[in-house]
């Protein structure tokens, strides 16, 4: 299995930015994704799920905001970000199970 996050980086508050996860190793159509985020000194907090068939799910707190999606041919998971706030400055990785990859910075700062 392998999980590579891309797309982070530093951003102002208010702007959009959109994560991808490419994904190898096992069968990504019938697996069921997440995304997680963890903020320097804190545990991981989960942000998004998709199913196979496409139904998704977030957390509260990201709602309206956050939007998480899926292309099967490309094997790939992404993010995309609305309307960035300083507090989602951390650390963004996709997941499979309970295996993470390691995850792309994102730094939202005026």
């Amino acid at each position: 299995v392998k999980l590579v996050e891309s797309g982070g980086g530093e951003v102002q508050p208010g702007e959009s930015l959109r994560l991808s996860c490419e994904t190898s190793g096992f069968d990504f159509a019938n697996t069921y994704m997440r995304w997680f985020r963890q903020a320097s000194g804190l545990g991981p907090q989960w942000l998004a799920a998709i199913d196979v068939d496409g139904t998704t799910d977030d957390f509260n707190d990201v709602k309206g905001r956050f939007f998480i999606s899926r292309d099967n041919k490309k094997n790939t998971l992404y993010l995309q970000f609305n309307d960035l706030k300083t507090e989602d400055t951390a650390i963004y990785s996709c997941a499979k199970d309970s295996f993470r990859g390691q995850g792309t910075q994102v730094t939202v700062s005026s």
